[in-house]
């Protein structure tokens, strides 16, 4: 093994399962990145890889490589750090996983303020309808639903928010009045794809006993447009209704609902200072301003 290089090579071919994935996340060429690996495997004696019509599978000698490979890659981090000093702003940049309800309604503010504050900061919001995997790197952090149970993980609560079902004005003024729950009956649902809902704590509608959904989408923010444009009923976060005035919630004392989302990071990052100070932002900034959504959206207002 001649040096980091390598390691740093292998390390996003075992992530991305892929030549050609890895060469996109390394700004390279994937029949070079096939070489690397080929050297690496020559050097160490052993495959590391298993290669099937479905990508590249770790051996079991690359699986025993894989931590001292990411044990490499944090020390070269934290020696970077180390060099560079810390210093008043935060650089480089960070990528955040999240859910596209809080992709799309909340962090992009929470973000942009992190951002003005460290001008030489790049911030990456991934928005994806599954659990992001940071064991393959797709993001340094991650916002959750639900506290993941495996894997070397640090999992903080951030806050809790809530969500209320709601529907346009012109909806409701074009559809039979609802007082109580027994009124939804006739009502066409919008919400997420049954078999598509990646996490139980996003099948709102299943906890409300509502067995068919007319208009389906993995989506939050596909659900957010159709219920702006008049097409039916269905739950909202309380954080994004300032964004749509003509949203009103519909039997808000009946039903309402209360969530969570979880700040998760890899083990190892917690040494990482840079990562450190801006996931404590992160996490100041996103209690502050769902605070501020919440209110705004309680009285009515749109967003100040």
């Amino acid at each position: 093994m001649d040096n980091w290089d390598d390691l740093r090579i292998f390390l996003a071919v075992a992530r991305d399962e892929s030549l050609s994935a890895a060469g996109r996340r390394l700004r390279m060429d994937a029949a070079t990145v096939g070489r690397r690996v080929a050297r690496l495997e020559e050097s160490l004696g052993a495959p590391l890889f298993a290669k099937s019509p479905q990508g590249y599978a770790l051996t079991e000698a690359g699986s025993r490589l894989v931590r001292f490979a990411e044990e490499a890659e944090q020390a070269t981090s934290q020696a970077s750090e180390a060099l560079v000093g810390r210093t008043e702003g935060l650089s480089g940049q960070i990528r955040i996983g999240a859910p596209d309800g809080c992709a799309s309604f909340l962090l992009p503010q929470v973000c942009a303020r992190i951002a003005d504050r460290n001008p030489d900061l790049d911030v990456q919001i991934v928005a994806l309808p599954r659990v992001v995997n940071l064991s393959r790197r797709e993001a340094d952090m991650a916002i959750a639903v639900s506290p993941p149970s495996a894997g070397r993980l640090v999992v903080q609560k951030v806050t809790d928010y809530r969500l209320h079902l709601a529907a346009s004005d012109a909806y409701l003024a074009a559809h039979a009045p609802i007082a109580v729950p027994e009124d939804l009956k006739g009502h066409r649902a919008v919400g997420y794809i049954p078999d598509m809902i990646f996490d139980k704590e996003l099948d709102y509608l299943g906890e409300l006993g509502v067995e068919r959904v007319p208009l389906a989408s993995n989506s939050v923010a596909v659900q957010f447009h159709w219920l702006r444009q008049g097409a039916g009923l269905g739950i909202v976060h309380d954080f994004a209704m300032p964004t749509a005035p003509g949203l009103r919630f519909v039997l808000r004392e009946q039903i309402s609902l209360t969530r969570s989302f979880y700040l998760v990071r890899h083990a190892d990052d917690r040494r990482l200072e840079r990562q450190t100070r801006f996931a404590e932002a992160l996490v100041a900034g996103m209690r502050e301003e769902l605070t501020r959504l919440e209110l705004l959206a309680e009285q009515g207002g749109p967003p100040g």
